[in-house]
């Protein structure tokens, strides 16, 4: 799919890849829709590109997601693309997993993005056709200590979008899952447990953490090629990205970073 004139939905836009996304898909010629709970964020972002719409929307409540489709269609007739961005980390011990914080992590990070799927994708079949992008991660391919709740609730998503991808293709609808690796973004900061185990790994990987920008564009390549996926985590762990330096030595957790 062209990204230009396209409508462009992004989830989780108010920082890191989701606000990359958003400015490098209006930057090719797109009309892009800005979803998040800090609404003040995505109202300064959308006085920043060109033709944007803000919408507060927390994804984890069917009513505001339902509205946000709404707006979307009365300011642009037609959604073409979703990019199913918003998320949450979680470090912990097998034993030390919070039973409501791995509920919540479900909830965000697999239980939304089809919520959200399921509200565009009614208006991409009538349209004829459509794109979606589900952002899972990196550590999904690989097995890392401490990640167990983050990574089973991306590696739901994984499939959740690979069943899709084959339910929906007679409908012109294309369901793709992108993988990013070690990100510099605010994700290290609102995990929903293991902040220390975060911030200390967030110091870790700074020098060589990939900028938001670098996947946002493969996510649109994702958009335009229709592959089945995309990701950028180095060869020696378990991704097919090349040329990219080795993450430091000695480190037993760096599931945590993938994103």
């Amino acid at each position: 799919m062209e990204i230009k004139d396209a409508v462009v939905v992004v989830t989780g836009a108010s920082s890191g890849i989701g606000a990359a996304t958003a400015r490098a898909a209006a930057r090719r010629g797109a009309n892009v829709v800005l979803l998040a709970r800090r609404e003040d964020r995505i109202e300064t972002l959308a006085t920043e590109i060109r033709n944007a719409l803000a919408v507060a929307c927390d994804v984890t409540l069917p009513g505001q997601v339902r509205e946000a489709v709404d707006r979307t269609l009365a300011r642009f007739g037609r959604i073409d693309v979703l990019v199913n961005n918003a998320g949450q980390g979680l470090h912990a011990g097998i034993e030390e997993i919070g039973v409501a914080d791995f509920r919540g992590l479900l909830d965000l990070n697999l239980v939304a993005p089809l919520v959200v799927m399921q509200a565009v994708i009614p208006v991409m079949r009538s349209q004829g056709g459509g794109s979606i992008v589900n952002v899972s991660s990196g550590a999904t391919l690989a097995t890392y200590p401490g990640a167990a709740a983050y990574t089973s609730s991306k590696a739901g998503l994984n499939m959740l979008s690979a069943v899709a991808r084959l339910e929906l293709a007679q409908a012109g609808i294309v369901v793709s899952v992108m993988h990013p690796s070690i990100t510099a973004t605010e994700f290290y900061g609102s995990v929903r447990s293991g902040r220390d185990t975060a911030k200390a790994q967030e110091a870790e990987t700074a020098s060589f953490a990939q900028p938001p920008e670098l996947v946002a564009d493969t996510i649109l390549d994702l958009i335009r090629s229709g592959d089945a996926q995309a990701d950028l985590v180095p060869e020696a762990y378990g991704g097919s990205f090349k040329g990219w330096p080795h993450f430091a030595s000695g480190s037993n957790s760096m599931s945590l970073a993938f994103r």
